[in-house]
């Protein structure tokens, strides 16, 4: 069993951090990313600047196998873009780990070897055998999974199902902080409404209010689940990520100015068609005056399909790990009172199996990169047998002062000390473009 490859699905940031870890503890890793490079994920979100620096998205033991092939870390008080992470961080460091990383391959499915979830004879002493799309059967002593929720988001449906009519809309409905600089044509002079009370809505609404600004006739309408805009402008001048608060700043400022018409209350129901145009019905029957887009921010959704033949113990609100979970409920907590996490919380039933980065946080809609590399470098510990370095867990995360949720969840007014840290490559966002830089 201990000269089997660890299988780490995702060469995102966390996947690549757990490979640079494995190496430095001796084991082998093998990294299965589904899309065709390094940093697939990022990479779709290029037009989009993170809120942390770069002193706080590089994992140290990647840093220490980056440096040794003469690499130069970028400065570390800049704020890079999704572009300028994957290209200056994520995909040398795929090089720098070479075979250990496979791109375009897709993992369809984990199983114990000879045995389907049920039966128990044999379970810790067979190895896991992971299968990838084409029929390749690798076998393997452990397996990280670190790939993300970034394929799953959530539907327009307020109750997280996809409204009526959502599927057939599909063309006029975006899923995804827009790309204001090569689709300009489908927003610039339109009537828009955007779903969601995350950063990654602030971040549109930013963006679009600037467009209004240059392009007479652009409206847009921001809809809100919850009863009242409250605290999701976030913490402002006292949050700790002084970019992200610079955002909620810049969306309050759009709202106040008229270039943001505000609907509280409203979960969607259904999506009509008028003509070339949608009109958003809610729950309660109320019908928004037709609109050419909707950009719809609440969220995304772990995927555990592929992982249907292992055993997970999840929790059943959040879909995270039963451990986890009560310490990252947007519910009760800010992520400045997130404890500090490791293998301990993210294992499950079964042996060998894990679950980090985005995906472990489940529906949780906040997560900072600080947190995955630390997860991963407790749970390599931990496949390493190293139980003292994998329970010795430390993390200090930057405060806000907002626990909003994406849309997912309808949180209560959070306390003025509480607070959530805008969220890798998800919620962690700011726009790109000059004139929506902060």
């Amino acid at each position: 069993m201990d000269e089997l490859s660890v299988v780490v699905v995702g060469a995102g940031p966390v996947g690549l951090a757990a490979a640079a870890r494995l190496l430095e503890r001796g084991l082998r890793p093998l990294v299965l990313e589904a899309g065709p490079q390094a940093g697939a994920a990022v990479a779709q979100w290029r037009h989009v600047r993170l809120f942390s620096q770069w002193s706080e998205l590089i994992d140290p033991a990647a840093r220490r196998l980056l440096e040794g092939t003469g690499w130069r870390a970028p400065t570390p008080d800049g704020y890079p873009t999704g572009e300028e992470w994957a290209a200056q961080y994520l995909v040398p460091l795929a090089q720098a780990l070479g075979d250990h990383v496979r791109v375009n391959a897709r993992v369809v499915g984990v199983a114990r070897r000879g045995r389907d979830r049920v039966v128990d004879a044999g379970r810790d002493s067979e190895p896991l055998t992971v299968h990838v799309e084409g029929g390749e059967r690798i076998t393997a002593r452990a397996v990280v999974d670190a790939s993300g929720t970034w394929g799953s988001p959530n539907p327009l449906g307020g109750d997280g199902l996809p409204a009526a009519g959502e599927r057939e809309a599909a063309d006029r409905i975006g899923y995804r902080v827009p790309d204001l600089e090569s689709e300009i044509a489908r927003y610039a002079g339109k009537r828009i409404a955007v779903a969601g009370s995350g950063h990654s809505a602030l971040t549109a609404l930013v963006a679009l209010a600037d467009l209004a600004e240059r392009h007479p006739g652009t409206h847009v309408t921001w809809l809100l689940r919850r009863g009242t805009v409250g605290a999701v402008f976030g913490g402002g001048e006292a949050d700790q990520l002084p970019a992200r608060g610079a955002l909620g700043l810049r969306a309050q400022a759009a709202a106040k100015a008229g270039h943001v018409e505000v609907v509280t209350g409203f979960r969607t129901a259904s999506v009509e068609r008028d003509g070339d145009r949608l009109v958003l019905v809610s729950q309660d029957g109320h019908r928004l005056d037709p609109v050419d887009e909707v950009v719809s921010l609440t969220g995304f959704r772990p995927d555990h399909s592929w992982l249907s033949e292992v055993r997970l113990d999840l929790d059943p609100v959040l879909q995270a790990p039963t451990r986890l979970a009560p310490l990252i409920d947007p519910n009760a907590h800010s992520c400045g009172t997130v404890y500090p996490h490791g293998a301990n919380e993210l294992r499950h039933p079964e042996s060998g199996v894990y679950l980090v980065g985005m995906k472990s946080y489940g529906r949780a809609p906040t997560f900072l990169a600080l947190t995955g590399y630390e997860q991963a470098r407790s749970v390599v510990a931990e496949i390493a047998g190293d139980h003292d370095a994998a329970a010795k867990v430390e993390l200090t995360l930057p405060e806000t002062g907002v626990c909003g949720g994406s849309g997912v969840f309808d949180v209560a007014e959070p306390a003025a000390s509480g607070g959530c840290c805008g969220g890798l490559a998800v919620a962690d966002l700011t726009l790109s473009a000059p004139s929506a830089r902060v």
